[in-house]
């Protein structure tokens, strides 16, 4: 539920890092022009838009659970082939792809290595398999700050650093359980500007994600002291600053 939520909150939240991570991603991955290709949990549409930019909209394929998050998509690339479906299930023939692509999802599925599989299903033999995760240890620095300033109120509030395949041995791992070969990992970092401290706490009030979702559910003064503690941990910002965001990058070949 804690994306079920329209574009423009989740872009608000997220996309400013999506818009700027997918063309890294692209790279990492060695998208060449012409490849048809599917972006998978692609949400409002960062990756897919900048997999038709790199493509063609008419080689690109997304799929995504979420409706108000795929309208956004199929509203953004016009002639993309967009379809509302899990990872675990992806409504493609096998081998409909050249090249599969996931941006910050195989953390949310329910069932890792079935969606990695499904990844495997739809890519020809000799295609791409490529995604990233964020190092919610200590290199996405946005939702770091958050979790402490949390966790410093409240020592039994969640914190995304349970998640799994967060790591790039986790990634590099789970690739080569799915049998895919020339597994490869990398750092992807970005660095996003924010007007002032407000553009960075507001979009956490929207309830996107598990941080937004656990914004969400404190009351008003529990709200106001984490805003306060996240403040703090930001240095205090009075005018604009930039935070900057790793991710790791994992690649494969069928």
């Amino acid at each position: 539920m804690a994306f079920a939520v329209s574009g423009e909150p989740y872009d608000r939240f997220m996309g400013r890092y999506s818009r700027e991570l997918a063309p890294r991603l692209i790279d990492f991955a060695g998208l060449g022009s012409g490849t048809r290709t599917l972006d998978v949990g692609c949400g409002p549409g960062a990756l897919t838009v900048a997999l038709a930019d790199r493509v063609g909209a008419a080689r690109v394929a997304a799929a995504d659970p979420s409706e108000p998050l795929l309208a956004a998509c199929a509203a953004r690339v016009p002639g993309a082939d967009v379809r509302l479906a899990p990872a675990e299930k992806l409504p493609w023939p096998d081998e409909s792809f050249e090249a599969v692509l996931s941006q910050l999802v195989l953390n949310f599925v329910s069932d890792a290595d079935a969606a990695v599989a499904e990844m495997r299903r739809v890519v020809v033999p000799g295609g791409i398999l490529a995604s990233c995760t964020w190092d919610y240890a200590g290199g996405m620095r946005m939702l770091r700050t958050f979790w402490d300033a949390a966790r410093e109120l409240d020592p039994k509030a969640p914190d995304e650093l349970h998640m799994r395949y967060r790591s790039e041995e986790e990634l590099a791992t789970l690739w080569s359980r799915a049998g895919l070969d020339e597994v490869g990992t990398a750092p992807l970092e970005v660095e996003i500007a924010y007007d002032g401290f407000d553009d960075y706490w507001e979009p956490f009030t929207l309830g996107v994600g598990p941080a937004g979702e656990y914004c969400a559910s404190l009351e008003p003064e529990q709200r106001e002291a984490l805003r306060d503690g996240c403040f703090r941990r930001l240095g205090s910002p009075e005018g604009p600053f930039s935070l900057t965001a790793r991710a790791f990058g994992v690649r494969g070949i069928r």
